[in-house]
């Protein structure tokens, strides 16, 4: 059969899932990528993209569902860009994810024969998202607002979401009043190409243990007074709403961080607890959005970074000092460098705020602060790093390798650069003992992992 052309209608059977989500299917050897297909499933389907080595098509009729195809529950799935997995029945997802990570490892960071041990599931899949980010944008009718999420690939159209069942019952009601409080309002959204309006995105944090709730509203312009109601309205709706700010970003940049912040209402940071560690939430904080997983993933990291009590340790990355802060109870002094001075203020108050003493943390980028820690004379036994989705900069890992330490535990939210990073650790001398996927993010693609590697012994 001759490479199917766009517009060609064809029977097709999937047989993988693709790392974004997608179906894949095959036809005489050419990969055809289908969005919302599973794994089993037989389809009718029709080509819309047609390149020289793989195309893409989209559903035109399902002929035989998957045994691992369920209903999605959420009315707006499809149509969202947020989950993208819904329709896969969670142990096939859980099956994908750790197939995912086994073959980055071996494809992308040409390791050989290694442990990759079971994926750890999440104990609820629904309701697991401690913060949520939705978009303020005018009605395509022109008339009142849009709260809601991206629809899927399209980054200028947002869908109207009235409740997501990725976040609570308490999160979900203070998304409904502050949607009723900004229709009440008259106030506008901002217009990207234009240039005005205010109102640009609502940010919504929850304290998963402690059950205090943040609300953060993104403005492109102080609104102290006209804002101001709304932290009583949200009060009164969900009690436990410990904090109401307004960031205000007034650049282009389609972000949901502030250049400066007002508080409205009550404090400017919520409590969560984590691992017996109290933690302060600011707005602009990074914290990871799954608790209950993130206990588990700390606990992880604790048990393999294998302490004794006498070890200096450096953890690379370090955010507000989540990771940082469960270690310093089992080693001798922990540095955490953090590219965001933000984040490394809020380290040291959530140090300061649980009476421990032995943490360092430094801003600055890793591939700067590392060689200059090695020019101090710092030596670490253990090193812990959780770097960004792109990994380590080339010139971090090779201050790693120069310093040599006897163990390293890696978490990543990236199969692909983690495999490049793992494939260069081993070259340099280490040796890669086992990996741990933890399903941080039900019903979507990304996946974390934990590698743990000991330097090899000549």
């Amino acid at each position: 059969m001759a490479k199917p052309r766009r517009g060609d209608s064809l029977d097709l059977t999937i047989d993988d899932l693709a790392f974004g989500g997608e179906g894949v299917g095959r036809v005489d050897g050419y990969v055809l990528f289908v969005r919302g297909a599973v794994p089993g499933d037989r389809l009718r389907v029709k080509v819309v993209e047609a390149r020289s080595r793989f195309g893409r098509a989209v559903i035109e009729s399902l002929e035989s569902p998957s045994p691992d195809r369920v209903e999605a529950p959420c009315p707006y799935f499809g149509r969202c860009g947020g989950c993208r997995l819904q329709h896969v029945s969670y142990s096939a997802q859980l099956a994908f994810k750790e197939k995912q990570v086994r073959d980055c490892l071996t494809r992308i960071g040409g390791l050989g024969p290694f442990e990759l041990r079971p994926i750890l599931p999440a104990p609820d899949p629904y309701g697991y998202r401690n913060k949520m980010e939705f978009t303020i944008a005018r009605a395509k009718d022109g008339v009142g607002l849009t709260v809601g999420l991206h629809e899927a690939e399209r980054y200028d159209s947002v869908l109207d979401v009235e409740r997501c069942l990725l976040q609570s019952d308490r999160m979900n009601a203070l998304l409904d009043e502050a949607r009723r409080f900004f229709g009440e309002s008259g106030l506008g959204a901002w217009e990207q190409d234009a240039g005005e309006g205010l109102l640009r995105f609502l940010m919504l944090r929850e304290g998963y243990r402690t059950g205090e709730s943040m609300v953060n509203v993104v403005t492109s312009s102080p609104a102290v007074s006209e804002l101001a109601p709304l932290a009583a309205r949200l009060a009164a709706r969900v009690p436990r709403t410990a904090s109401v700010v307004m960031n205000v970003n007034p650049k282009k940049a389609s972000v949901a961080v502030g250049v400066e912040e007002h508080l409205l209402g009550g404090r400017d940071h919520i409590l969560e607890s984590v691992g017996g560690l109290q933690f302060q939430v600011s707005a602009n904080s990074f914290f990871q959005t799954n608790t209950a997983q993130a206990e588990r993933l700390f606990s992880l990291v604790l048990d393999s970074a294998g302490l004794t009590g006498d070890e200096t340790v450096l953890d690379l990355y370090s955010g507000t000092g989540a990771i940082s802060l469960q270690l310093a109870g089992r080693c001798r002094w922990v540095y955490g460098v953090e590219v965001t001075q933000a984040a490394v203020d809020d380290a040291a108050r959530n140090a300061a705020a649980n009476g421990i003493a032995n943490c360092t943390f430094l801003a600055g980028e890793v591939r700067f602060a590392l060689p200059s820690l090695i020019a101090q004379g710092v030596r670490a036994q253990v090193v812990v790093a959780d770097p960004p989705r792109a990994g380590f900069h080339p010139k971090a890992l090779r201050a790693l390798l120069q310093m040599g330490p006897a163990r390293i535990v890696y978490v990543s939210c990236n199969p692909s650069t983690l495999a490049r990073d793992l494939g260069e650790l081993v070259r340099g001398g280490y040796r890669l003992e086992w990996v741990q996927p933890v399903d941080m993010f039900p019903h979507t693609p990304h996946i974390e992992a934990v590698a743990r590697l000991e330097k090899a012994t000549a």
